[in-house]
C-alpha cells in the first residue's frame, strides 16, 4: 500500500524524452518451437532509477502487455540483483544504472524457416529521483528471424551474469513472534559483504528494518522484521539473497520449517581472521597441487630443475626464487584476468582459459616444443626449461607450472578460490598469490635448505637419460591435448592443431641440425615459421559442442540445468549433481575411481537417484552461476541432495570408491 506514497509525487507525463530509455532486444534467431531470450534494456538518466519486480516501500514494477504471433509465448521476466535505496525511512528496491530484464520467448512450432516474427509489448514503468516520480510507458518492438540468420547479441552474456544464480537447494522459514527467520543452505566458503534479502512476496516483512545474518556452519540464518499488517503465514517465500556489493546473488524458495536461532553474526566489515584462514587454505591447496594429477605434465621439468639445484647453493637459491616468482606471477595474472572478466560481466571461473580452443592449441604447441627439447632434437637458444640451470629457465618453468596446474581445484583450495570470487580485488589477489606460493613451496624449500638438497642425487650422466625419459610424460601430455582439442572444438580443429604441431617439430629438427653444426640463422627461420603457425591458428576450423550436451557413460546422467535440478528436487528422489570438464584430470580420475562404476550404478538404481552431469569443458553460464552459488571457483564439484528435500551436502573433491555407495545406504 505504501506504493501510493509515490503517486503523490508524480509529475505530469508530457510528450518528451523518457527519463528511463527502454528498448526491446532479441538475442538472436531461433528454430521453430525453440525458446530464445529477449531483453528489456532500461537506461536511466543520471539521478534517476527504476524498480525491481517488488519495488519495496515505494514505487511500481514494470507492467507488460504482449502482442505476439500466434503460437508464441513469453515467460516470466528475470530481473538482475537489485540495490537498496532508503529515502525518508522508505526502503526501495531499485536500479540506479543501466540494467536488463530478460524474458524467455518460445517461438511458434509451426513457424517457417526464414520468417521474421514481429514482437511487440506495451510496457509501463516508473522513473524516479530522490524527490519526484514520473510514470512512463511505450510500445517496444523487435523482430525475430526463424532459423539461422540473425547474429547473436554478445551483450546478453553480461546481462545474464547480472542475474542471481539458483541456490540449488531448499531453504526454510519460520514465523517467530514479530520476526521471520529464514534458513538458507549456503557453504561457509561463500563470503558475505553487505548482504541483503529481497523478498518477491509483498507485505510480508518490514523492508526498511535492519536485517540480521548469522552463520551456523553451512547454514545462513536471516532474521527479518515482519510487516505490521503482514498476512497469515504464506505457503512459501521467494527471495533473492544479495551476497555482496558487487551485485552477486542467488535466488531461493523457502518452505515452512524449523529454523534454529543463533549463530555467528556475519555481514559486517571483514576482519583479518577469516582472510588469514583463507590465505592458509590457499597456501595448503597450492602445496597439494604438487601431487594432484593435473600437475603431472610439468613434473618432468621440475625434476630436472631440482636435480640441477644441487650444483651450488647460490644457483639453487636463485633458481628457487625465480621459479617462485614465475608461479606467483602466473597465478596473479590468471586470477586478475578472471576477476576482470567477471567484473565486465563474463561468467568465468578458475581454469577458464582451457575452455578456449586457441589456448588449448597453444598449449599443444608448447608441449610439443618441450618434448622435442627433452628428447634432444634441439636446444633453446637461451637458457630454458631443461638446459643448463639459470634463473631465466626456472622463471619460465614456474610460469608453465602454474598454467598447467590451473585445470583443477583440490582440497583447501576450493574454499579459497570460491571466496576469491566474492572478495574485493586486493584480498582476492592475495589469495591467488598464496596459491602460487604454496605450489612453489616444495621447490623453494629444497633451494634454501642445504639438508634437503643433499638428499638429491649428484648431477651426472644419468641426467641425460632422465631428461629423455621425462620426454615420455610430456609427449603423452601433447597427445592428451590433441584429444582435448577434439572435445573442445571438434575433430577438424584437433587435426589441424596436430598438423601445426608436426610442422613445428620439423622446424625444430632443422634448427637442431643447424645448432649441432654451429650454423647461425636458425632463430629467424624459426621465428618465421612460428609466425606462420600463429596466423594459421586464427583460421583453425572450430565446431563447438553446445553447453549441456549429453555424454554417454555408465551412469544414466541427464545434462545439468537449473530447471532439471528443480524438477529432480520436486520429485522427492535423491539427486547427485556432478560437475566435470574434459581438461580436469582430477575429474577424470574421480570418474574412473568412484563414479563410473558398476557398484555405484547399481546402488543408485536401487535408491532411484537422479544423476545430473554438468559439463564445464566449454563455458556454460548456468553451470558457472551454480558453481559460484556453491562457493566453488571451478571443477570438480559434487553435491548430494537427499530424498525428501533435505539439506544438500558438498562431497570432497577427491572421491573414494565407497563414498558414493555409502550415501544411499
Amino acid at each position: 500500500m505504501l506504493q501510493l506514497l509515490a503517486l503523490a509525487a508524480f509529475t505530469p507525463a508530457h510528450a518528451r524524452e523518457p527519463n528511463i530509455i527502454a528498448s526491446l532486444v532479441a538475442e538472436g534467431s531461433g528454430q521453430p518451437g525453440e525458446t530464445i531470450t529477449l531483453a528489456f534494456l532500461m537506461q536511466p538518466k543520471p539521478g534517476w532509477h527504476g524498480y525491481w519486480q517488488n519495488p519495496g516501500d515505494a514505487g511500481l514494477g514494470m507492467g507488460l502487455e504482449w502482442t505476439l504471433p500466434t503460437g508464441a509465448k513469453a515467460g516470466a521476466p528475470q530481473y538482475p540483483v537489485p540495490e537498496t535505496l532508503l529515502i525518508a525511512g522508505l526502503m526501495n528496491h531499485v536500479y540506479e544504472h543501466d540494467y536488463a530484464v530478460l524474458v524467455p520467448l518460445t517461438l511458434p512450432a509451426n513457424a517457417a524457416p526464414g520468417q521474421r516474427l514481429p514482437i511487440a509489448v506495451d510496457a509501463s514503468w516508473l522513473a524516479c529521483t530522490d524527490e519526484i516520480c514520473v510514470p512512463e510507458q511505450g510500445r517496444l518492438t523487435t523482430t525475430v528471424t526463424v532459423g539461422p540468420g540473425a547474429a547473436r547479441d554478445a551483450r546478453f552474456d553480461g546481462w545474464r551474469a547480472a542475474l542471481p544464480a539458483p541456490l540449488g537447494s531448499n531453504a526454510s522459514f519460520a514465523w517467530a513472534g514479530g520476526k521471520v527467520r529464514i534458513g538458507i543452505p549456503l557453504p561457509a566458503a561463500v563470503r558475505l559483504d553487505r548482504p541483503h534479502v529481497f523478498l518477491s512476496d509483498d507485505r510480508v516483512v518490514d523492508y526498511a528494518a535492519p536485517q540480521a545474518f548469522f552463520r551456523q556452519g553451512d547454514l545462513l540464518v536471516v532474521e527479518l522484521a515482519r510487516a505490521r499488517f503482514a498476512p497469515a503465514q504464506p505457503p512459501a517465500l521467494n527471495a533473492v539473497l544479495r551476497l555482496n556489493g558487487a551485485g552477486d546473488g542467488v535466488t531461493l524458495v523457502a518452505a515452512p520449517g524449523p529454523v534454529a536461532a543463533g549463530g555467528d553474526p556475519v555481514g559486517g566489515e571483514a576482519s583479518t581472521a577469516p582472510l588469514a584462514m583463507l590465505l592458509l587454505a590457499a597456501l595448503a591447496g597450492g602445496m597439494l597441487l604438487n601431487i594432484m594429477p593435473c600437475v603431472f605434465p610439468i613434473l618432468s621439468l621440475k625434476a630436472l630443475s631440482l636435480a640441477r639445484a644441487g650444483e651450488s647453493e647460490a644457483q639453487a637459491r636463485a633458481e628457487g626464487l625465480a621459479y617462485t616468482a614465475g608461479i606467483v606471477l602466473a597465478c596473479l595474472a590468471l586470477g586478475g584476468l578472471m576477476l576482470a572478466l567477471r567484473a565486465a560481466g563474463q561468467e568465468v571461473g578458475w581454469a577458464f582459459q582451457l575452455q578456449e580452443p586457441l589456448v588449448v592449441a597453444a598449449l599443444l604447441l608448447v608441449a610439443v616444443a618441450i618434448t622435442a627439447n627433452l628428447t634432444g632434437l634441439y636446444e633453446f637458444a637461451v637458457p630454458g626449461f631443461a638446459s643448463a640451470g639459470s634463473p631465466q629457465g626456472a622463471f619460465a618453468t614456474g610460469l608453465l607450472a602454474a598454467f598447467a596446474a590451473t585445470p583443477c581445484t583440490g582440497p583447501f583450495m576450493a574454499a579459497a578460490m570460491g571466496a576469491a570470487l566474492l572478495l574485493p580485488t586486493l584480498p582476492a589477489l592475495l589469495l591467488f598469490a598464496a596459491l602460487g606460493l604454496g605450489l612453489a613451496l616444495p621447490f623453494l624449500a629444497i633451494a634454501f635448505v642445504p639438508a634437503l638438497r643433499r638428499m638429491l642425487p649428484r648431477p651426472g650422466a644419468w641426467m641425460v637419460w632422465f631428461r629423455r625419459a621425462m620426454a615420455v610424460p610430456m609427449g603423452l601430455t601433447a597427445l592428451a591435448l590433441v584429444w582435448l582439442a577434439s572435445r573442445v572444438a571438434g575433430s577438424a580443429f584437433a587435426f589441424s592443431a596436430a598438423l601445426l604441431g608436426f610442422l613445428l617439430v620439423c622446424a625444430l629438427v632443422l634448427l637442431g641440425r643447424r645448432q649441432r653444426h654451429g650454423l647461425g640463422g636458425g632463430k629467424p627461420v624459426l621465428a618465421g615459421l612460428l609466425a606462420i603457425i600463429g596466423i594459421a591458428a586464427l583460421g583453425l576450423p572450430t565446431v563447438v559442442r553446445e553447453p549441456g550436451a549429453a555424454t554417454a557413460g555408465l551412469l544414466p546422467a541427464q545434462p545439468f540445468s537449473p530447471d532439471a535440478l528443480a524438477r529432480a528436487r520436486a520429485s522427492g528422489k535423491p539427486v547427485f549433481a556432478w560437475f566435470t570438464a574434459d581438461w580436469c584430470l582430477t575429474c577424470k580420475v574421480n570418474e574412473q575411481v568412484a563414479i563410473e562404476r558398476e557398484d555405484t550404478r547399481a546402488a543408485f538404481d536401487r535408491a532411484g537417484v537422479v544423476v545430473l552431469r554438468g559439463d564445464w569443458t566449454r563455458r556454460d553460464p548456468a553451470i558457472t552461476r551454480y558453481l559460484a552459488a556453491q562457493g566453488a571457483a571451478g571443477v570438480p564439484l559434487y553435491v548430494w541432495y537427499p530424498a525428501g528435500g533435505g539439506a544438500p551436502q558438498q562431497l570432497p573433491q577427491v572421491l573414494t570408491p565407497a563414498m558414493l555407495t555409502e550415501l544411499v545406504k
